[in-house]
């Protein structure tokens, strides 16, 4: 694993920075923890193993694993929060600058929306400038609960 010291995707996956809950799931490429921003209870971090910061820079291996792992980390947020949409989507900038990519899966609710009265991109902003991040006692819960899940579901 290519590794960068103070990327903090990569200081979370090398256990140099905590995530409540620890990771939740974890293929040969990509690694699955929660997020420690201002997203939610039950909103997933997707990423590469190593420090990419490029979509075009994955290999055929991590390109093959991406779809499926997506789908089956949004089957289960969906699963396990109700949800009236899972939003998925790419970040990569850190201060401007390409970062470490990581998928954002974000069960989105009713009340998200109506409380920000945002949806989409404009939602997740709002989250941020709010900047209102889960109590970590809900997300080592619902860590717990998602791998409990994966457990028991097909890959």
């Amino acid at each position: 694993m290519d590794d960068v010291t103070g990327c903090l995707a990569c200081d979370l996956t090398a256990g140099r920075t905590a995530v409540p809950g620890g990771r939740v799931h974890q293929t040969p490429h990509w690694v699955v923890e929660h997020c420690v921003g201002p997203l939610g209870v039950g909103t997933l971090i997707v990423k590469p193993l190593r420090h990419v910061v490029q979509v075009a820079e994955l290999t055929e291996g991590e390109s093959a694993e991406l779809g499926p792992l997506l789908r089956r980390m949004a089957s289960a947020v969906t699963a396990l929060t109700g949800p009236e949409q899972v939003y998925v989507c790419l970040w990569s900038h850190a201060g401007g600058r390409p970062g470490h990519i990581h998928f954002v899966v974000q069960p989105v609710r009713r009340e998200d929306m109506n409380g920000h009265e945002q949806f989409g991109p404009a939602l997740q902003l709002a989250m941020f400038q709010a900047g209102r991040t889960p109590d970590s006692q809900a997300v080592t819960a619902f860590v717990g609960r998602i791998r409990d899940h994966l457990a028991v579901q097909p890959s």
